[in-house]
């Protein structure tokens, strides 16, 4: 079989992003990333280690093509230098290691950041389409393209509804977790083509660039956490993460993420200069109605017109609960729904919850605190509970390593 992985643009955009922005500004950064596995698999992890393997080495074969750069290029976001970097770029095995430790799969990414943070989704694709082949794969795909119709025709069915203030808009998030390469594309051309009045897009950049849609992100954790060894007082890490990011972009890529420390400590730091400068925010952990209130109040606090801004909601999304958040929000301030397993991995199988985070910047310990406790991720307890304490936050019990 050819491989899984063999274009580079087969990634999310945010990885693009925030590649170009620790680049630009702090390229000599060292990191660990560690791939983690959250769920009970089927059957060990471990027994796919000659497949990861093999999955590997061919990755660290590819380069960015031209036709892939000249894409690249046209977002305007994207800056020539960056594209100059990316021409020679290669990932270098060396940087990355996969490994058996009894029935789980161990993989650890190690080395310059601007060399490994790129690993990221890759692997996760990998692992996740490496996983299903040994299921029936003909039995998903007639599961999965049964309960793909009845959300394209649920999608259909909103033109016929009652009219918002703002429209309900949906994306793609679903590389990471996705039954596999092919299955993604069918789905995103099918919401492409027949659901256009909502669905507008896709973290997907080959996908956006094949199908001429739009590529969905701006940041991911690992771009905050970044922060936290980077040599600011870490009270201040979140202003100068946002900080930096207005300066790189400059108006671009303007949705703030909020639960690297939760909401309630991210809305501290998020003032009138940040909450003017940016777009809006985005929701990855925690109850999304009782954040989406906390957002609405923290603008109007602000004397912001809520109209103008967006909350995009990202965690764990199915279509239900995407239109469950616009009936609750859509007369009150814009909207984005990024949904990612429920549309590409929605199969009837059960899906892995896998995931590749960054531990370590610089030899030192790095750390979210989310707003949902079993996806808080640190390797550092007591880096852990130092962090808690200047941002006090309370102990919720037992963390994911």
């Amino acid at each position: 079989m050819p491989p899984i992985i063999t274009s580079l643009l087969d990634t999310d955009l945010y990885k693009f992003t925030m590649w170009q922005a620790m680049l630009h500004r702090h390229p000599q950064t060292q990191a660990h990333y560690e791939f983690v596995c959250r769920s009970t698999p089927e059957y060990p992890l471990a027994e796919l280690l000659p497949e990861v393997e093999a999955e590997l080495d061919a990755l660290c074969r590819l380069s960015f093509a031209r036709d892939e750069l000249a894409y690249l290029s046209s977002l305007r976001f994207i800056k020539s230098d960056f594209i100059d970097f990316l021409r020679i770029f290669r990932f270098q095995r060396a940087f990355i290691e996969a490994r058996a430790e009894g029935d789980n799969l161990t993989i650890v990414a190690n080395g310059p950041q601007v060399h490994v943070m790129g690993f990221e989704i890759y692997v996760l694709a990998i692992v996740n389409e490496l996983y299903f082949r040994r299921f029936d794969a003909q039995a998903a795909l007639r599961e999965g393209r049964a309960r793909l119709e009845q959300k394209v025709g649920r999608l259909k069915a909103l033109a016929a509804g009652t009219q918002r203030r703002h429209p309900f808009e949906m994306f793609d998030f679903g590389v990471r977790r996705r039954f596999s390469g092919p299955w993604q594309r069918e789905v995103v051309q099918r919401f492409a083509s027949e659901a256009p009045q909502w669905f507008k897009g896709t973290s997907n950049v080959l996908l956006a660039r094949d199908l001429r849609l739009v590529p969905i992100g701006t940041m991911a954790h690992e771009y905050l956490q970044s922060y936290q060894a980077l040599g600011v007082r870490l009270r201040d890490f979140q202003n100068a993460a946002l900080e930096d990011w207005v300066q790189e972009y400059r108006g671009d890529l303007g949705i703030a993420l909020t639960d690297t420390v939760g909401m309630n400590a991210f809305l501290k730091d998020f003032d009138l200069y940040f909450a003017k400068l940016f777009d809006g925010l985005r929701h990855d952990s925690g109850d999304p109605f009782e954040w989406g209130e906390k957002a609405l109040a923290h603008y109007r606090r602000l004397r912001i017109d809520t109209h103008g801004k967006r909350l995009v909601f990202s965690d764990g999304l199915n279509l239900d609960r995407a239109l469950q958040l616009y009936e609750r929000f859509a007369d009150r301030v814009q909207l984005g729904f990024g949904i990612g397993t429920q549309l590409t991995n929605d199969m009837g199988l059960t899906p892995l919850n896998i995931v590749m985070k960054l531990t370590h910047a610089n030899g030192q310990p790095v750390a979210k605190i989310s707003d949902s406790p079993g996806k808080t991720l640190c390797t550092d307890e007591t880096y852990l509970a130092y962090l808690r304490q200047v941002f006090d936050i309370p102990d919720p019990g037992p963390v994911s390593h």
